[in-house]
């Protein structure tokens, strides 16, 4: 997770006659010196490594010389050409030199260090013939389609995901759409993939990275840090947003209006006479401590045993669905969603109205906002992916004993109270509409987009939350489980665990 980077004191530039003193005093590492081989790499490119190399305590010699080279280091892949290149420009002492792939340099670039050799690090003189992958290579199994993609809750590329993460929000705050939409993408592949992009040329192949999140990439890899996303980071306007849309009810546009006004914190917020909060956002303010803290998985299902005993004092053929990040597998979030339906015909319109009356009765909930159902049947899904479905919906904040939750609340430290504020949103489908909304209520984001997108473009189908529509056939296709839909679309099903993309 990204934290607000302490902005750097301006360095004074050294004059003349003092450069060669500040450099030789710069030196942390007599025993290596470097060359950088320029084929392959690139004039520009090996002068700004030249310079992170030095900024960072390396010698970096501009010549190669068999006498006083310790590592060479090359972006060419091709050993043969490079080694029949080096043979020729050092007759002499070659054997001292440790040639060196570029993976090596931003290892030791990250660590701020040489770091020891590995075998992966060398480029040999003979290479042994290759084995046969034990996996398919990345080129041959990453889908530009996250819906053809397995994705754990393991991502082992956090440290690039992370900087996407802000980039995004920082597109979303200046309501840029494309471009967010692009960097959601590529976060979406480097999030399936199962090993960690060490150097660029494992990226070079891959669908959906872009110029711009590959410049990102390659900063992270050389330099430890996105200056673009640190810059956004120390951004106060970024920074204000990102506070005011961490509150219940408070979305980009108030917070920008807010911001405008002069405002900076909640104090300010609290203190405007001009400002009139709705009910929502007054009970965003009133449990802001509780529900901007994670919601762990314990947690989630104690308020599904608490809906669910409702629902069904309510009708007994009630059927409840724990839905989002916890069905993916994953141990905290910052709400619970539930889909709550029945098979009585027109009973889910009012079932959610019932439950909120038995959740007041027991002094459980804190706050509501009811949505009557809007759907119909006869409209075609919807070709805009952020377009909210029509069914009955409830977003709720409810109050969590201690003594529900197996193994203690997520509290804050000191906190005794015993029992915490928890956001909840429960959808009410009906019950042939049941599959289409648990699919679509389960995410990931970009895992429903892409697979939308996938409908649309490869198979002439529209989806969305309520149906599936074969525009070729010119009909509506019934679906009673998710495996139903996957198979309308010709997909291999992939389970809620594995759509973290």
């Amino acid at each position: 997770m990204f934290h607000a980077p302490i902005v750097p004191r301006a360095r004074k530039r050294s004059r003349p006659a003092e450069a060669g003193v500040a450099r030789r005093e710069e030196v942390k590492f007599e025993d290596v010196r470097l060359y950088l081989v320029e084929r392959k790499m690139g004039s520009s490119r090996r002068s700004f490594l030249t310079q992170l190399a030095r900024s960072k305590g390396f010698i970096v010699d501009d010549v190669l010389s068999g006498d006083t080279v310790t590592h060479v280091v090359s972006e060419d892949s091709e050993a043969s050409s490079l080694w029949t290149w080096l043979k020729e420009s050092v007759p002499k002492n070659l054997s001292n030199i440790q040639v060196l792939d570029i993976s090596w340099f931003t290892d030791s670039m990250r660590a701020g260090r040489p770091v020891a050799v590995e075998t992966r690090h060398l480029i040999q003189d003979t290479l042994p013939p290759s084995p046969e992958p034990s996996t398919p290579t990345p080129v041959a199994t990453v889908s530009q389609y996250a819906c053809q993609r397995r994705t754990t809750t393991e991502n082992k590329n956090k440290i690039f995901t992370d900087a996407f993460e802000v980039l995004v929000e920082n597109y979303e705050f200046n309501e840029v759409e494309g471009p967010c939409v692009a960097i959601r993408r590529a976060a979406s592949v480097l999030k399936s993939l199962p090993f960690e992009v060490q150097h660029m040329g494992a990226a070079e192949d891959l669908p959906c990275l872009g110029d711009h999140t590959k410049a990102v990439m390659e900063e992270i890899l050389q330099c430890g840090h996105s200056f673009e996303v640190e810059k956004i980071l120390s951004d106060e306007r970024f920074r204000t947003l990102k506070l005011f849309t961490s509150v219940f009810g408070v979305g980009p546009k108030t917070a920008e209006k807010w911001y405008r006004k002069g405002l900076r914190s909640f104090s300010d917020v609290l203190a405007e006479p001009s400002i009139h909060l709705n009910r929502m956002q007054q009970s965003g303010f009133l449990h802001y401590g509780d529900i901007s803290r994670a919601v762990s998985k314990a947690e989630a299902r104690a308020l599904g045993n608490v809906i669910d005993e409702v629902a069904h004092a309510i009708t007994p053929d009630a059927i409840l669905a724990l839905t989002g990040g916890f069905r993916r597998g994953k141990e905290f979030g910052h709400d619970v969603d539930f889909i709550v339906t029945t098979p009585e015909l027109g009973r889910e319109k009012s079932l959610l109205s019932h439950i909120m009356d038995r959740l007041k009765k027991q002094g459980i909930l804190l706050y509501s906002d009811y949505q009557t159902s809007t759907f119909d049947i006869t409209k075609l899904p919807s070709h805009r992916f952020e377009a909210m479905d029509h069914f009955a919906k409830c977003f709720l904040i409810l109050r969590l004993e201690e003594s529900q939750v197996e193994g203690g609340l997520n509290t804050a430290e000191g906190d005794s109270r015993g029992w915490r504020a928890v956001r909840v949103d429960l959808v009410s489908p009906p019950m042939d509409r049941y599959a289409f909304a648990l699919l679509g209520w389960t995410g990931s984001r970009q895992f429903e987009r892409d697979l939308r997108r996938f409908a649309r473009l490869e198979r002439r189908m529209l989806l969305d939350n309520h149906a599936l529509y074969d525009k070729t056939k010119k009909e509506f296709l019934a679906a009673t489980t998710e495996k139903d839909i996957f198979a309308h679309l010709g997909l291999e099903y992939i389970e809620p665990w594995q759509r973290n993309a």
